[in-house]
């Protein structure tokens, strides 16, 4: 911890540390005086001055070595110690985003490490980090939808709640439009001038209340952009499933994705459509959609001093009152 308080301290008035070159100079003056006060005389036997060394003879010096210090002190005062607090505070106007992610049983697909939807999950989490001002919230779909966040701005709210997503807590399917419908619920009502809805998924819709094209013509009315994601590699990719003996296996699934519904929602709700078909590949989306929506924000830093330099005035002031204590009391017979 005190180590950690003087990595912190800066000086106000270094310079004053150029007085640090008196003490050399202290300490040649009184090792000079010392030599001119002892005197040398020849006897005969030591014997009667055994037991004339005591303590006193032992700390004379110590009084010197207090004023050091006292002159130490008073130096490191004068250069005004100080520790600086920085508080930033951060507005401006932001964008109002919800994350709709697909939580069908083909989420499960290993062709995205460990699946795809704990690479989506990860993502989204990293995401919701980078947005400094902006309102998320957390949509997902599978046969049907759920609000899973509202619009807010509490980050450690958002990212609990998306790692907490599990596949298998709706009922299995893959309604896009159904997903869509209920972000543009979301969203509609907000006031912000930027409204944005990211879509994940990775399969071909099923049907649900809504078609994927009501939707889309429902973000287009309250202008809603709409990012679009499509989430697997080419071919087939790897699904553990349980056999009939209880032991999880991996299967080769067929990667479906209606690139073609995703990208006309995307094109036609002035956002763009990407494919995710590995790790990376989804980080850099994100990333890449983190750029298109810019927020505007101002930082205002508020830096605030505190003055550290009292203890080493009280230190020098004590050290100096001890050596005039002890100089005129213990030691008053000494030069």
């Amino acid at each position: 911890m005190l180590y950690n308080w003087f990595q912190n301290i800066i000086f106000a008035h270094p310079w004053f540390f150029a007085l640090l070159a008196v003490l050399p100079v202290m300490i040649w003056w009184y090792l000079k005086k010392a030599d001119r006060q002892e005197a040398t005389f020849l006897v005969s036997s030591t014997a009667s001055f055994k037991g004339s060394s005591s303590w006193k003879n032992l700390f004379r010096h110590s009084m010197f070595v207090f004023r050091c210090l006292a002159v130490l002190c008073l130096i490191v005062a004068m250069a005004r110690p100080q520790t600086r607090n920085d508080e930033e505070l951060k507005t401006g106007e932001g964008i109002d985003i919800i994350l709709c992610l697909d939580v069908s049983g083909s989420m499960f697909a290993q062709d995205l490490l460990p699946n795809r939807l704990e690479a989506a999950k990860q993502v989204a989490a990293n995401f919701v980090d980078s947005r400094a001002t902006d309102r998320i919230g957390v949509v997902i779909f599978s046969g049907e939808s759920f609000t899973v966040t509202p619009l807010t701005t509490d980050k450690e709210v958002l990212k609990s709640s998306i790692y907490n997503i599990q596949l298998g807590a709706l009922e299995d399917g893959t309604a896009i439009g159904d997903g869509l419908g209920i972000s543009v619920a979301r969203l509609k009502d907000s006031r912000t001038k930027s409204k944005v809805i990211i879509l994940l998924t990775d399969g071909e819709d099923q049907g649900g209340r809504i078609s994927p094209l009501e939707g889309k013509d429902l973000a287009r009315t309250y202008g809603i952009r709409v990012y679009t994601i499509g989430v697997g590699t080419d071919g087939y990719a790897p699904v553990p499933i349980t056999d009939g003996g209880g032991r999880i296996v991996s299967r080769q699934q067929k990667v479906n994705i209606d690139e073609k519904l995703l990208r006309l929602i995307a094109e036609q709700t002035g956002g763009l459509y990407f494919r995710a078909r590995d790790n990376e590949s989804l980080k850099g989306i994100y990333t890449e959609i983190d750029q298109l929506e810019k927020s505007k924000v101002e930082v205002t830093t508020f830096r605030r001093y505190t003055e550290r330099f009292h203890p080493f005035a009280i230190a020098a002031a004590a050290l100096l009152l001890l050596e005039m204590a002890l100089r005129y009391t213990l030691f008053r017979k000494f030069p």
